[in-house]
């Protein structure tokens, strides 16, 4: 099966309420062209969305299920060789892959509900 990018918009991935507030979740969507593995971050009621693989060895970026931010969760880590991203925009700001970024994915909260989406909304909140 083909590992996927990106993926259509108007998935629905579930109520914001099944991501704890300051933690991320792992998404696996099987789709038609394949397989697609993402993870979105929740701060309050803003979600960020990101493609599961790390830019330095293209590998899932968490060791252990939804295991995916720093301690005091202003951070995204990669498990494997310590590479640190803003949770904002993915900018690695420390380790092997320092100036790359993550690679967006889309997502928004609508009505309660984590959905894909067509382009960034950062700042979305949920209502």
């Amino acid at each position: 099966m083909e590992r996927l990018f990106a993926t259509p918009p108007g998935v629905r991935l579930g109520p914001l309420d099944q991501i704890p507030d300051g933690t991320a979740r792992n998404y696996v969507l099987q789709l038609r062209a394949g397989r697609f593995h993402g993870f979105v971050v929740r701060q309050g009621g803003v979600v960020t969305g990101y493609v599961d693989r790390c830019p330095h060895a293209g590998v899932p970026l968490a060791a252990r299920l939804d295991d995916y931010l720093s301690p005091d969760g202003t951070l995204i880590v990669c498990s494997w060789h310590g590479a640190v991203f803003r949770i904002a925009d993915g900018l690695c700001l420390g380790g092997p892959c320092t100036g790359a970024s993550l690679t967006p994915w889309p997502v928004t909260v609508a009505e309660g509900e984590i959905i894909t989406c067509t382009k960034i909304t950062a700042g979305t909140e949920s209502g």
